[in-house]
């Protein structure tokens, strides 16, 4: 993207950021000056011990112990040690705040709302901390969890750190199996669960769920229950206790000091085969990284309202509630964005006079989709930056945002992942924000694009986004992986003693970034490597398109591209459609080549959107079938795609 791109947002002169605090405070306390972000970004790389070391002083993170130095380098920078000898608590940096002001707000969909003062939130966590010692647990233990976006689950992750114990959650929704699949992998003690939930205005009952899993994790000692409805007696089993119960006694809350690297979250990431990685995150790294990106990065000031639209079970949960540690009050909200209407969210963001606003891409393309103008129905005035995460931020969504929902406002889009538990790049409150490019790369991280041969790529060109140096909040390994082999083999195979993080993008000659999708699902049609957002992108244009997803296919040597979409309820794939979609990406994408479509026709629900939709596999021949593929209701399930097509295939091919 050139320099002619189009500016959506300018930084004001009249506030002073949190990165321009951070550049004072090298310049008078340590005599370290820099013209622009480019150079601080170098420093913070080349220094990269200074850089942290400072940052972490700037911060105030409070050591029990001073670090005998803050890096011990090793031959591969997998095994890198960050602030060696030193200890800290993870849960009292976000609980250091003890007053009246709101550290929580909690909305339900039907409208119920709660809030939780710093001072109530200290109060519970040290009661359920004393509840959770008296019950056996210590330093080291995991403990599960399968609940909603609620304060009880902020209360619970906070005394389980408090104490050294380890995290580990999961949204309800994944289902028995699911939930098995990644919380039964890591043996948990205790398992925090919730009986039940609402969604676009269903009730959804647990019961049956949390007696399987009772029976079916055998590591399990206890079930603490929050009870949505408190006329079944499921706590009536002596295995399972109710949430309330566990708040009955004061304890004097104490935070366990320990060691920089010591677990505290275990995250999943799912593979193309196999059960769930089990992503194990110590605490040092993720607080002095959230600590990071939303201080320096995301301008969160004390007492600034934040939201993310998130579940349990997806890392932004994490990257959510570190919030308290910068003194900020966070919103929770637990239900579909889009019920009773599509304008719900926004309802709340003007409500609660939200200033940092957070949802993905897939959710500003439903309101696109919609037409919805939230503008036209809400007073926006406190939102000052939208973050956007989980799949690229395309130009459409940048210009819907400024047209529709609020004009000179820094949108800012952020990329890394659960693997990190934070991101590479992400926004500025320093720098213009362009159109469909993330601003920035991350104070400390060594990012780099490389092309097919290991190289540096030039700017423009597109390649694999890497880190060729450590961080903070590098896993600290993976559960029951013996000599890290799986750890090793899922980001160091691709470059020897560099980071690829398996996502293909190019930098700008803004010092930006533009991500077009996962470099491991980048196409490969006639020799020439298509990124799926390039795809994506064309596809957004069309309005009874709701969800789609592009696969690579060899046949006889000639590879193709097919494509899998969702239309909305009552509408036909028909051979008009089919033509349309072939020009405009041929009319945008003139690389693209083979590009194939045809379909058949199954049932499911969709992710965040209110209507009963059809999912169509849109394979190379056309033809239906009685295969009827369901995908879970949070995101498509890729591998499903492919079985499903494995399954369609023959059928197709005797119409050729």
């Amino acid at each position: 993207m050139s320099g002619k791109s189009h500016v959506s947002w300018q930084p004001s002169d009249q506030e002073i950021s949190l990165m321009s605090d951070f550049l004072t405070y090298l310049k008078m306390h340590h005599g370290l000056s820099f013209d622009n972000y480019e150079q601080l970004h170098t420093w913070s790389t080349i220094d990269n011990t200074d850089f942290w070391n400072l940052f972490a002083k700037y911060s105030d993170v409070n050591f029990t112990t001073v670090p005998k130095a803050t890096l011990i380098s090793a031959n591969h920078i997998m095994d890198d040690e960050w602030f060696p000898g030193s200890t800290l608590n993870f849960a009292y940096h976000l609980l250091k705040r003890r007053d009246d002001e709101t550290a929580i707000i909690f909305k339900e969909e039907n409208g119920n709302r709660l809030d939780m003062s710093y001072q109530e939130l200290y109060a519970s966590v040290s009661k359920l901390s004393g509840f959770l010692k008296k019950s056996g647990i210590k330093k080291g233990d995991v403990i599960g969890a399968v609940m909603t976006n609620r304060p009880e689950t902020i209360v619970a992750m906070l005394a389980t750190s408090s104490i050294g114990a380890i995290w580990t959650s999961c949204s309800p929704d994944f289902g028995i199996e699911g939930i098995i699949d990644r919380i039964g992998q890591v043996e948990p003690k205790i398992l925090f669960a919730v009986d039940g939930y609402q969604y676009g205005g269903k009730y959804f009952d647990l019961t049956e769920n949390i007696l399987s899993l009772n029976k079916k994790i055998k590591s399990l000692n206890q079930i603490i229950l929050v009870q949505e409805n408190p006329l079944k007696e499921i706590n009536a089993i002596p295995e399972i206790i109710n949430f309330k119960d566990c708040l009955l006694n004061d304890h004097d809350l104490e935070f366990e000091s320990l060691p920089f690297n010591h677990p505290l979250f275990i995250m999943y990431s799912s593979g193309t085969t196999g059960k769930p990685k089990c992503i194990i995150h110590g605490a040092g790294g993720t607080l002095l990284q959230h600590l990071k990106e939303h201080r320096l990065h995301t301008n969160i000031k004390k007492n600034d309202r934040i939201f993310f639209f998130t579940t349990c079970g997806w890392m932004m949960w994490n990257w959510l509630v570190s919030a308290l540690a910068s003194e900020a009050t966070i919103i929770l909200y637990e239900g579909s964005p889009f019920f009773p209407d599509p304008n719900h969210l926004w309802r709340i963001a003007e409500e609660e006079e939200i200033n940092i606003f957070g949802v993905s891409p897939r959710y500003l393309s439903a309101l696109m989709k919609e037409k919805h103008k939230p503008k036209n129905h809400n007073d926006l005035s406190s939102i000052k930056t939208i973050l956007s995460t989980g799949s690229p931020l395309l130009i459409d969504h940048f210009e819907y945002i400024e047209k529709n929902i609020k004009s000179n406002t820094q949108i800012s889009s952020i990329s890394g992942g659960t693997d990190i538990i934070s991101c590479f790049a992400l926004g500025n409150p320093n720098l213009p924000v362009y159109r469909g490019e993330i601003q920035s790369k991350g104070l400390g991280m060594a990012v780099k694009i490389f092309n097919d041969s290991g190289e540096e790529a030039a700017i423009g060109s597109k390649g694999e986004l890497v880190c060729t140096q450590s961080f903070p909040s590098m896993p600290i390994g993976f559960f029951n992986d013996l000599n890290n082999k799986k750890y090793k083999n899922s980001y160091f195979k691709k470059y020897n003693n560099v980071w690829a993080q398996g996502d293909y993008a190019s930098f700008t000659d803004h010092g930006g970034l533009i991500i077009f999708g996962r470099s491991d699902a980048t196409l490969n049609s006639g020799g020439i490597r298509i990124g799926t957002g390039e795809i994506y992108r064309q596809l957004e244009k069309f309005p009874n398109i709701l969800e789609s997803v592009v696969i690579d296919e060899e046949d006889n040597q000639d590879s193709f591209v097919s494509l899998f979409i969702i239309l909305r309820e009552n509408k036909q794939l028909t051979e008009e459609l089919i033509k349309k979609i072939k020009e405009e990406i041929l009319l945008k994408d003139p690389d693209v080549k083979g590009f194939n479509i045809g379909a058949n026709i199954g049932e499911s629900a969709g992710a965040g959107i209110k209507d009963h939709i059809h999912f169509h596999v849109v394979p190379r021949w056309v033809g239906d079938t009685n295969f009827m593929p369901v995908f879970g209701h949070t995101k498509v399930m890729v591998d499903g795609l492919f079985e499903t097509y494995d399954k369609l295939k023959p059928e197709f091919d005797k119409r050729k």
